[in-house]
Parts: structure tokens; sequence; C-alpha cells
């Protein structure tokens, strides 16, 4: 199967990528968050668009197919997690090539109006987000997949059940020291093997 021909649509809805129809702009302007998530909907109605353009990530929709609305986004890029080499005492580190869950978020409005509906952020991760991780990891050389999560022991606890570890206190330390983004301040450092 070629890559274009991917697809990973399901009965019910539908993944798209951002730049797929002009209509998703329009779309994008009813997405909410909660007040403790705002930087997931800033992100998307504000920055995305200039992450496309400049190659930096890629932002994907998951809509409904019946209402069109969107269900959550999520964006991807690629990175890498910097570890010091245990037994090196010259401080020499090792990059492992991996891809970032750089945003996911569910919205707010579509969740209010369907409170019935599963538990969309562990499905949408295991229909939606691993199985392209894995495609991407056929085309790419990419051994890790990684998040920041936010500080919330909940959260924590949600991505531990999808399957991504903390580091030690001490490799924790040092990837936050030299990989993280200014943007994921305070955030939690967890990934997982793909």
């Amino acid at each position: 199967m070629k890559f274009d021909e991917f697809n990973l649509d399901t009965e019910e809805f539908s993944l798209e990528h951002l730049l797929d129809s002009k209509k998703n702009f329009d779309l994008i302007k009813q997405f909410s968050v909660p007040n403790n998530a705002a930087g997931l909907e800033n992100y998307l109605k504000n920055s995305a668009l200039g992450d496309e353009n400049e190659n930096y990530a890629r932002t994907y929709l998951v809509k409904d197919k019946d209402t069109d609305e969107i269900v959550c986004y999520f964006s991807l890029r690629t990175g890498l997690i910097t570890m010091q080499i245990s037994n090196s005492s010259m401080g020499q580190f090792d990059a492992i090539p991996a891809i970032e869950l750089s945003n996911f978020a569910i919205n707010e409005n579509y969740r209010k109006e369907h409170p019935l509906a599963p538990k969309f952020g562990f499905n949408v991760f295991y229909v939606f987000i691993f199985p392209l991780v894995r495609e991407i990891a056929k085309y790419v050389g990419v051994n890790s997949f990684y998040i920041y999560a936010l500080p919330e022991d909940r959260l924590i606890e949600h991505y531990k059940t999808m399957g991504f570890h903390r580091l030690s206190p001490e490799d924790e330390k040092f990837v936050q020291k030299h990989v993280k983004p200014e943007y994921d301040e305070g955030c939690i450092f967890m990934y997982q093997t793909v």
C-alpha cells in the first residue's frame, strides 16, 4: 500500500489532514477545550497553519462522519530523545529518533453534545494516532513515540494506560534540559517504543 492510500477511517469517524479542506478552517473556530488546556485550542486556531507551512508539524482532525464536527485534533512532528550514556563519565549522550505527539485535544463542544460517546481520547489514540505513527515508521527510521504531558496526575495515569512510560527522575531531568521545547515548560516527558 502506498502511504497516500493509507486510510484509518471508521464507520463513524474520519481522519483528515488540516489542509484537506478549506472548510476545516471554519470548523476549527468551533473547537473548544477546558481552560486548563487553552494552549491546545490556541495552537489549533493560531499556530497549526504556520507549522504546516514551515513543515514543523502536521495536524490531523478526527471528524464525525454524520455531522462533520471536529471530534478532536492531534499534531505530529519528528524529533529525538537525548539520553545520557550511563557508563560515560564525559557527559556523552545518544540521540534516539522519535515522533512527538505535540498536540492532542478533544473538542469540548463535541463532547457536550455527545455525552454517551465512548472515551474519545483513548479510542482516538488506538484507532488513529498510534496506527498513523506505525505507518510513518515504515518510511522513516523511528524508535520511539513521545509526549510532554500536562503535569496532572489524572492525565499522567491516563497516558500510562496508553502505553507511555516515565523516565527515572535523573534521566527525565537530562531530557528536559537538552530537548524540551520552551512551550512545554512544566510538562512531563513520557515515551513508548514504536
